[in-house]
Parts: structure tokens; sequence; C-alpha cells
């Protein structure tokens, strides 16, 4: 057997939390978490890659590493590796820096004199922070800042998962992705705000993606719905149950 059942519990236990905290998080049950920890079962891939996501591991890591091993090295080399290897400054796109970025997003001289800061929760890695206005994303209010993590691979876009894109023809959108497999040149970008409709971009226009990590936006800020969106969202749901149930029939 593999040894991913001994790092889940040292991953638990070095982040304090219980079976129940850390099975919720994994979308599981206690008792099968358990059973992991015991070695009375294997955990699942998707489990696995949860917990990779989640502490920035891979599957080979998980599986065939002990983390856990007596001599403490093992985490520590590799955070100090990646500490060495790239800095946690992130560099804040505001609305106003929007259109000069599709041009400078590459340029390093663009982008030095963009505002950084640091978040000392962020796990090392290449971020980048976005302002959003609009309503297409709510609950999350026009204004937030969404900090993201440069995906590098088309590939790892995950279905359903929140995303910065940067694309020629769309500009800067924070939304949600849905894979197509049969439309691999498309990506369907979907707004938590149902009263928008789901739109493609080519995957040919897209210039960066950055995968949403934290939203940043400002205290005593309540997004309020109006009575016309509030109708929209509706009527936007009795079409969706409408089609769905002409599908069943």
């Amino acid at each position: 057997m593999s040894v991913a059942g001994q790092n889940l519990k040292y991953l638990r236990k070095l982040r304090g939390w219980t079976q129940e905290e850390f099975a919720a998080k994994l979308g599981i049950k206690r008792s099968l978490l358990g059973a992991y920890e015991e070695e009375r079962a294997e955990p699942r891939i998707d489990v696995l890659e949860i917990v990779g996501d989640m502490f920035k591991l891979t599957l080979d890591e998980l599986l065939r590493k002990e983390l856990s091993d007596a001599k403490g090295n093992y985490l520590s080399k590799r955070r100090a590796q990646k500490m060495a290897a790239a800095t946690n400054d992130i560099q804040l796109v505001p609305v106003k820096a929007a259109a000069g970025y599709l041009a400078g997003y590459a340029d390093p001289e663009f982008l030095d004199e963009l505002n950084t800061f640091t978040l000392p929760m962020l796990a090392p890695g290449n971020y980048r922070a976005f302002e959003i206005v609009g309503d297409s994303m709510l609950p999350t209010a026009s204004g937030s800042v969404i900090v993201g993590e440069k995906v590098d691979d088309l590939e790892e876009v995950k279905s359903n998962h929140t995303y910065i894109v940067v694309s020629r023809n769309e500009g800067i959108v924070y939304k949600r992705i849905m894979k197509n497999n049969k439309a691999r040149t498309k990506l369907t970008l979907v707004s938590d705000n149902t009263a928008y409709q789901p739109y493609n971009v080519n995957t040919d226009d897209v210039l960066e993606v950055w995968r949403a990590q934290m939203i940043i936006s400002k205290a005593n800020t309540q997004q309020r719905w109006d009575v016309n969106q509030l109708a929209s969202l509706v009527s936007n749901l009795q079409d969706q149950v409408s089609s769905l149930k002409k599908k069943i029939n």
C-alpha cells in the first residue's frame, strides 16, 4: 500500500484539524477518512487531488513521500526551495489599468509599475490580483479584488471552478469555467448571476488564466439585488427547469 493514508493524518494534524473538520473539507464521511488514516482503505484519487490542491502537493508526493519523516525535513526543504524560487509579491491590476494590461501583461516594465502587496496565508506561487466591477458574479460584490494563481496549461483548468480569464476579445473577466470535452478549442464562461447568459471564448484568444484563490472586499459592504434582477433570475431558472423537463420527457 502507499503512504497516502499516513500523509493525510500528518497533514490534518499539521493544520490542527479534527477528522470531522478535515473530512468536511474533503467532502467525505469522517468514518471514511478514519479508514484512510488507519490504512484500512486506499484514498481515492479525487480525494488526493483535493488534498494536493489544498497543500500544494503532487499526487506522486502524496502517494510515495513520507511527509511525516522523523527527520522533519521533507516539507521544510520543499517549502524553502519554493520560497527561494518565488516570492509572494502580488501585483494588483485595478480596473483603470485593465485596458493597458491586455497589451502589457507580458511586459516586465509594465508589470513593475503595478502596485504590489503580500498575503502571508498563501503558499509560495505565481499570483496576481484583479479588481472586478459589475454584478455578473453576485454575490461577489462589484469592486472586489480577486487573487488568482497562474494556470500555465489550459488542461489544468477544472470545470465549474472560478477563474480570472484574460482574452483578446473579452478583456479581463471573472467567471466560472465549464469545460466541454467535445469542443476543446472553446471555453464556456458562466456567471454566478444567472441573469447573465453563458458564452464561449476561443482558446486561441485566451492570453492568461488565473485560478481564483481569495476574494478581498470592503468591510460593511452588502450587495443588494434589485427587483428586476430577482425577476430575471426567477425567469431564467424557470426556463432551465422547463428545458430539463422536456429533455426528461
